[in-house]
């Protein structure tokens, strides 16, 4: 949505995009994070198992299920189709977005203006792609096609990926920590200064 404003109203960005909507969205995300995690943890508590043996190396809610012994693990299912259809629609949004981020950038005259454009979208959407493959080989395939130790890759490369490139992604972008980075690499123009301490202060 930032970068929809910012290349598709940009005229508007600094009314749109202020710090009180800045603080809506990221209240909103963090809210629903923590509802979604409490009905996942109520809905596994109130089942019962009939083993404690996962196959898995965390407690992914699929891989819970199937060691339920009631049918209260319905209300964990109906509970996945409500995620499935809320990450579904996030999904949606941000395709549509794109498709009009991109039709926007396509009009512009300014050769240069499409490349800057298009670099502030790439962090964001090169993150969004890695979550969606990674999850997709994660859980859209047939579970008979595949042995279970593929099947644990494929959740740590889901679980472990993502989170661990987003900051690297994101911060390349900053031309700061670029040039800090840089000279991180070479000891020899700092001989008296810790590393920790050349980035600490490129980022202050």
């Amino acid at each position: 949505h930032d970068r929809y404003v910012a290349i598709c109203t940009p005229l508007q960005y600094e009314t749109i995009m202020h710090k009180g909507a800045c603080v809506q969205m990221a209240a909103s995300a963090w809210i629903t994070g923590t509802l979604y995690a409490i009905l996942h943890t109520s809905g596994t508590f109130a089942i019962t198992f009939c083993s404690n043996r996962i196959n898995q190396f965390f407690c992914e809610v699929p891989q819970v299920l199937k060691l339920s012994c009631s049918d209260l693990y319905l209300i964990e299912v109906g509970l996945l189709i409500l995620s499935c259809t809320i990450g579904g629609g996030c999904f949606i949004f941000i395709l549509i977005t794109y498709m009009q981020i991109f039709a926007t950038v396509l009009r512009m005259p300014s050769v240069q203006g499409r490349k800057k454009a298009l670099s502030t979208c790439l962090p964001h959407l090169t993150v969004v792609s890695l979550f969606v493959f990674t999850s997709v080989f994660a859980y859209s395939r047939p579970p008979a096609n595949t042995s279970s130790d593929l099947n644990i890759l494929f959740a740590v490369i889901y679980a472990i990926l993502p989170p661990l490139l987003n900051p690297f992604i994101y911060s390349m972008r900053n031309k700061d920590i670029k040039t800090a980075l840089s000279k991180l690499t070479d000891f020899g123009h700092f001989p008296q200064t810790s590393s920790s301490q050349i980035l600490l202060g490129k980022l202050c």
